[in-house]
C-alpha cells in the first residue's frame, strides 16, 4: 500500500519554482517588474553566460526594509495585494509573491537593499532556500539582487537550458519589451561585461523603437489613439509596407503587462485585412489600457496571459479602431531612385558609450535633460502613456512619481514631442480622391500592365490588375451581402459528385454557395448538378473553383460566412479581372481609374498587393543630377 509522504519545506520550492522560473529570462523577467512596482525611474541588468552564472538587477526604487527582507523571500508574500479581492482592482505587475522565493529556491541569491529613509541598508544571502548571511552594509538607495549558479542544486533543469548565446537573446528580447512597455524608465542591459542596450528614459516610444528596430521601422509609424468609457488604447501602427511573415512584431501592453493575446492579435490583423497579403501580419506597438474589473491577470503563472470581459464587443472595437488609423492615412507607396539601401541601426549592437548605473543620480539626470513640462491628463493609476495627437507630430506623455519634492508643486508630466513621417490628415486633398483626379493627366501604358499618370509633382503608376481586382473584388462584396450577385445557366449543367464529409459542408453553407452566384440542385445520392455560376466568373474553371471553396470550408469547420468566402470572392475577382499584359483602351483606363476613386480603401488589392505607387519629382530630379543632396 502506498505511503501518502508530505513533502518538505524545501522540494515544495523546487516543486513550485519549476512554474515560476523557466529560464534565465524568467528570473529578469521577475526581478525586473518588482523593480518598476518599487517605482524605479533606472534599472540595470547584467548577465554572463546567459544568465546561468550571474544575473545582477540593480534599481533606484524604494528599496525594502531591514526587517522585511527576510518576509521578502517567503513563498506567497507580497506588498502588492492582501485580500483575494485585490485580484480585481491589479495596478502592480507582480501580485503573487512567489517570485523570490522561487528564485531562491534553485539558486544562490544575494540582495542589497536601501530604503531613502534609512542610512544603511541590508546584505541577505539566501542559497537553495536556506539563509546564509545577513548583515548590516551601506548601499545606494534602491535593491540590487544577484543571482548566481542557476539551477545549481536542480542539474536536469540546467541541462535543458539552450546555448548561452541563445538564453542572452530571450533576455535582449524581453528588455527590449519592457523598455517599449515603460518609456519613462532608464533601461540598461549588459551582457559579458558588455552594454549592448541602453535607453535613457526620456519618455520617447520612438526613439525606442528606432533603437530596436531601426531607422526604416521607425519611419514608417502612424500614431494611435482610442479613447472609450472602458478601453484605452494608445501606441504606434506600422504602415502596411513593413509587414512581417509572423506575429512577433505585434507587441501590445495590458495595463502595463507586456502579454500574448490571440483575440488581440485577431482583431489587429482584421483591422489590417484589407491592407496585407495573405500570411503577412503587421507591425505595431500598443498599450491597452482596460477597467481592472473587466481582466482578470491570474491566468497562468507567467501572467503572459489575460482574460478579458465581453470578448465579442472588445474584438469589434479594436477592429474598428484599427481600421479606421489605416484609413486616415494615404497609404500610396513612395518609390526612391537612391540606390544604397537604408541603414538599420539594432540595439542589439553594442552601445559604445559609458552609460549610468541606476543609483549614479547626477549622471542619470544628465541623460535627461531639456524635456519641456505640462500638466497632468489623466490620473496616476493609469500606468498606460497617453499620446496627444497633432497634424505633425504626437507628444508622449507618462506619470512621473519619482520626481523630486520640488519639482512636484510644478512639474508633475514630462513630455516629450516626436516629429512623425509626413502624411496625409483624413480631411486633406488625398490623391486618390474625385478632387484630386481633375489633376490627373494620363501619360499612357507601360509594359501593356502599367498606366502612368501625372500629378502635379508626383508620378503615379497603377498596376491594371491589381486595380482592376480592386474594384471587382468590392462590387463582389457588395453584391454577396445584398444577395445580388448575378448568375449565368450553363447547359448542359456541370455534375459534381461529394463525399460524406463535402456533402454536410456543402449543406451547412448552401446559403453562402447561393449568395455567391451559384445554382445548384440535387442530381440524386451524393452528386449535385450545378446549373448556374456568377456571371463574372464564366469561362474560369468553374467546376475547379467549386471544389477550392468546399475544401476550405471543411478545412475551417465554422458556420456563418467565414474568412473563407471573402478569400473565394478575391479569388473570384482576381481571376474576373484583367491581367497584366494585356493592352486596354485609354478610355477602358479613364474608367477603371474612375471606379477605383469610389472605393472606401483604393490602395490595396483583396490580396494586400497595392494597386498604385508614387515617384516624386524630387526623386527623379535627383538621379538626374539636376538637385545634389
Amino acid at each position: 500500500m502506498a505511503i501518502i509522504n508530505i513533502l518538505d519545506h524545501q522540494t515544495i520550492d523546487k516543486i513550485a519554482a519549476g512554474e515560476v522560473v523557466e529560464r534565465p529570462s524568467s528570473v529578469v523577467k521577475e526581478l525586473v517588474e518588482n523593480a518598476i512596482d518599487a517605482g524605479a525611474d533606472a534599472v540595470t541588468v547584467e548577465i554572463k553566460d546567459g544568465g546561468t552564472s550571474l544575473i545582477r538587477v540593480t534599481d533606484n526604487g524604494s528599496g525594502i526594509e531591514k526587517t522585511q527582507v527576510r518576509n521578502a523571500f517567503l513563498r506567497h508574500a507580497t506588498s502588492k495585494i492582501t485580500s483575494a479581492d485585490d485580484l480585481t482592482r491589479l495596478v502592480s505587475l507582480g501580485f503573487r509573491g512567489e517570485a523570490l522565493a522561487s528564485i531562491a529556491a534553485v539558486a544562490m541569491v544575494e540582495m542589497i537593499s536601501k530604503t531613502p529613509q534609512e542610512l544603511t541598508g541590508i546584505r541577505y544571502v539566501v542559497e537553495g532556500g536556506i539563509e546564509k548571511e545577513e548583515e548590516e552594509i551601506g548601499a545606494p538607495d534602491g535593491t540590487t539582487i544577484l543571482v548566481r549558479s542557476l539551477f545549481y542544486n536542480t542539474p536536469p533543469r540546467k541541462k535543458f537550458l539552450k546555448q548561452p548565446q541563445t538564453e542572452g537573446s530571450y533576455v535582449a528580447d524581453l528588455m527590449e519589451h519592457l523598455a517599449m512597455s515603460n518609456p519613462g524608465i532608464s533601461f540598461k542591459y549588459i551582457m559579458n561585461g558588455q552594454t549592448k542596450f541602453y535607453t535613457t528614459g526620456n519618455h520617447n516610444l520612438q526613439e525606442i523603437i528606432y533603437r530596436i528596430y531601426g531607422k526604416e521601422i521607425a519611419s514608417e509609424l502612424i500614431p494611435f489613439q482610442f479613447n472609450e468609457e472602458s478601453i484605452k488604447i494608445c501606441g504606434v501602427l506600422g504602415k502596411p509596407v513593413i509587414n512581417r511573415a509572423n506575429r512577433n512584431y505585434e507587441i501590445f501592453y495590458v495595463n502595463g503587462r507586456y502579454i500574448k493575446s490571440t483575440l488581440i492579435s485577431k482583431a489587429i490583423e482584421e483591422g489590417y485585412r484589407a491592407y496585407l497579403m495573405q500570411h503577412k501580419f503587421p507591425f505595431c506597438v500598443l498599450h491597452f489600457q482596460i477597467d481592472t474589473n473587466r481582466i482578470d491577470v491570474n491566468v497562468h503563472p507567467t501572467k503572459m496571459e489575460v482574460r478579458i470581459a465581453d470578448e465579442p464587443r472588445f474584438y469589434d472595437t479594436v477592429k474598428d479602431a484599427v481600421y479606421q488609423a489605416l484609413h486616415a492615412t494615404e497609404m500610396i507607396p513612395e518609390v526612391s531612385l537612391d540606390d544604397k539601401a537604408p541603414q538599420s541601426k539594432s540595439s542589439r549592437d553594442a552601445v559604445k558609450e559609458s552609460v549610468p548605473e541606476p543609483f549614479e543620480s547626477r549622471r542619470l539626470n544628465g541623460y535627461k535633460t531639456n524635456i519641456p513640462v505640462t500638466q497632468p491628463v489623466f490620473n496616476r493609476v493609469q500606468e498606460t502613456p497617453v499620446y496627444h495627437t497633432a497634424k505633425d507630430s504626437v507628444s508622449v506623455s507618462y506619470p512621473t512619481d519619482n520626481i523630486v519634492p520640488e519639482q512636484k508643486s510644478s512639474e508633475v508630466l514630462a513630455e516629450k514631442t516626436i516629429q512623425n513621417p509626413t502624411q496625409m490628415e483624413l480631411f486633406e486633398d488625398k490623391i486618390l480622391s474625385e478632387q484630386a483626379r481633375a489633376k490627373y493627366e494620363l501619360i499612357g501604358q507601360l509594359f501593356d500592365t502599367y498606366w502612368l499618370i501625372s500629378y502635379e509633382d508626383k508620378l503615379l503608376i497603377i498596376d491594371q490588375h491589381a486595380a482592376h481586382e480592386k474594384v471587382k473584388y468590392e462590387r463582389f462584396i457588395r453584391r454577396f451581402n445584398e444577395h445580388d450577385i448575378v448568375s449565368q445557366t450553363i447547359n448542359p449543367p456541370m455534375i459534381v459528385t461529394l463525399s460524406g464529409r463535402e456533402k454536410n459542408c456543402y449543406l451547412d453553407h448552401a446559403g453562402d454557395f447561393k449568395a455567391l452566384g451559384f445554382t445548384i440542385e440535387e442530381f440524386g445520392g451524393n452528386d449535385y448538378a450545378i446549373r448556374g455560376i456568377p456571371l463574372d466568373l464564366y469561362g474560369y474553371e468553374e467546376k475547379e473553383f467549386f471544389h477550392e471553396i468546399l475544401d476550405e470550408l471543411s478545412a475551417e469547420n465554422v458556420t456563418g460566412t467565414p474568412e473563407g468566402i471573402r478569400i473565394r470572392i478575391a479569388s473570384m475577382a482576381c481571376k474576373a479581372a484583367v491581367k497584366g499584359n494585356m493592352r486596354m483602351s485609354r478610355q477602358e483606363a479613364e474608367q477603371l481609374i474612375d471606379e477605383l476613386l469610389m472605393l472606401e480603401n483604393p490602395y490595396h488589392c483583396p490580396h494586400g498587393r497595392p494597386t498604385i505607387i508614387s515617384m516624386s519629382k524630387y526623386e527623379m530630379e535627383k538621379k538626374f543630377k539636376r538637385v545634389v543632396t
